[in-house]
């Protein structure tokens, strides 16, 4: 993980306190969430549980309640300590805290009588670790809507920056892979050229590789071509604007994109196909 200082996690903490987060496939993948890891302690003795949602101030997390979970939550006045275990993408190292807190009401979940749903409320502030795996997530998606249209020109100084393995790529146009070159990404779309005719290109649906190392990744963006133009003195090749579908956009790939413009003062916005 890397080093926030601690103005960064308040600032997190205070701008996304009551933003609840869903732990989606795609959630659960990008904050290395390790979901066999999860429990409730209550006193000396652990319920597996799964987090359905957390925000920094409480979570909701499903559990089976035929162990005796209830039975046992009453002795304790509701009050329980819930788990928390992630292995951030390109971390060899766990990490695991707990978070006090107090169990405020419970539901069954579903048609199941047997498995109920937990709304949690800390007791405190949660550790600084939390504080920074899930505000750097909702920092990227808010900042991606926010600063969609902020393009990074991949000059080999960026390249070196975001982690992008190579500037040559592949475009994917009903299906086939075809070789390009990565001009600049942004959140909402991407800059590329490749050998082909405008005309032909415009409008049509295509998907984009993009591939990062440390950590190894790799995201397809699917999208549109909107743009076309002619590259100077190459009559061959086209230069194509890609519009990113954003329900495809991975949230990995936003952060990958959110950590670049927010460590550097550079102004990316410009003209352009993206524009």
């Amino acid at each position: 993980m890397g080093v926030l200082t601690s103005q960064k996690i308040a600032t997190y903490y205070d701008r996304f306190k009551d933003i609840d987060v869903t732990f989606t496939k795609d959630m659960i993948q990008v904050t290395g969430l390790l979901t066999q890891q999860i429990h409730l302690k209550c006193g000396n003795d652990f319920w597996p549980c799964v987090v359905y949602s957390a925000s920094f101030s409480g979570a909701k997390v499903v559990a089976n309640i035929k162990t005796g979970l209830l039975a046992k939550l009453m002795t304790v006045n509701n009050f329980t300590n819930l788990r928390f275990c992630f292995k951030p993408p390109g971390e060899t190292n766990t990490v695991t805290f707990f978070v006090a807190a107090r169990v405020l009401s419970s539901a069954p979940y579903g048609n199941s009588q047997d498995v109920h749903m937990f709304t949690i409320q800390f007791s405190n502030r949660p550790p600084d670790d939390f504080i920074e795996i899930i505000g750097r997530v909702l920092d990227a998606n808010v900042n991606s809507a926010k600063r969609k249209d902020a393009r990074i020109p991949l000059t080999a100084d960026n390249i070196r920056k975001l982690n992008i393995l190579s500037a040559e790529s592949a475009v994917f146009i009903q299906g086939v892979p075809r070789r390009c070159i990565l001009r600049d990404l942004s959140f909402s779309g991407s800059k590329i050229i490749m050998m082909g005719v405008a005309k032909f290109l415009v409008d049509k649906e295509g998907a984009v590789r993009v591939d990062f190392n440390d950590p190894r990744e790799s995201f397809t963006i699917k999208g549109k071509f909107i743009r076309a133009e002619n590259v100077e003195g190459k009559k061959e090749m086209v230069a194509l604007g890609l519009n990113f579908d954003e329900a495809s956009v991975p949230m990995g790939f936003k952060i990958r994109l959110n950590d670049m413009l927010t460590s550097t003062r550079a102004d990316y916005r410009g003209t352009g196909l993206d524009d």
